[in-house]
């Protein structure tokens, strides 16, 4: 299996918020006390069978799409590995609010602003359905969506979930299956057609964008301390809102 490596400059915007988000996170996590992901959110997501992270770089696949590859890492400290939640295509959603269980979020990759995505190419060594990164600073296509499987009102940080592709109705998921270089050791992340232990996820490190709004059932704090969401105020008007 071959992959073609880009160049890029590492000291992007991007690059400097996932360092950022690192050391809120170790500044912070043990004391974050509110239980659901949330709109906003950036995140690493965790396969419970095998104990690895949902991760990206900007290595494409040498065969199918060649797209941007999606791996599996074993390592907790790889900044490569954080994913931020995004309203489907199309829409917006408003940060801090809860992810509810059926809901069709996207998964945009922070280093890369590229989106997980599926579609109909074969994988390269389990041959389920490919799973790649999509897109342009966040802007893909239908192939991005996954509605969140899981029990209850909302995504629960505590509580395993599963995340099926829109398009395709098949499940992100872990094999096992590992790759040689350039990427040696990386585990092959694919969508399965059926529920399986190997595609059971978690939410596990990251920064969660606590509700602000005191109207909000689950909120936990009314201090409003990031008027972020009031940025884009004017491209806000021109979507949907995809309310959570």
């Amino acid at each position: 299996m071959a992959f073609v490596v880009t160049g890029r400059n590492v000291f992007t915007p991007a690059f400097l918020f996932v360092i950022f988000t690192f050391l809120l996170d170790s500044i912070y996590s043990s004391k974050f006390d509110y239980d659901f992901v949330t709109c906003g959110s950036a995140l690493k997501i965790l396969n419970t069978a095998h104990n690895a992270r949902l991760h990206s770089h900007d290595v494409k696949y040498g065969s199918g799409s060649g797209q941007q590859s999606v791996t599996g890492v074993d390592s907790s400290d790889d900044h490569n590995s954080y994913w931020q939640v995004m309203a489907k295509t199309g829409t917006l959603c408003t940060r801090g609010n809860p992810v509810k269980c059926g809901q069709t979020i996207r998964l945009m990759h922070v280093a890369t602003k590229r989106n997980l995505h599926s579609h109909h190419f074969q994988s390269p060594l389990s041959h389920n359905l490919e799973v790649s990164a999509f897109g342009e600073d966040g802007e893909g296509d239908e192939g991005d969506n996954w509605v969140i499987v899981c029990n209850g009102k909302y995504w629960s940080r505590n509580e395993r979930v599963r995340f099926k592709h829109v398009t395709t109705e098949y499940y992100l998921h872990m094999s096992g299956d590992t790759y040689g270089r350039p990427i040696h050791g990386q585990r092959e992340i694919s969508a399965y057609s059926g529920i399986s232990d190997l595609n059971s996820w978690q939410a596990a490190e990251g920064i969660y964008i606590k509700p602000t709004q005191s109207k909000s059932r689950t909120a936990v704090s009314e201090d409003n301390d990031d008027d972020s969401d009031d940025d884009n105020e004017d491209n806000a008007k021109d979507r949907p809102h995809d309310e959570f």
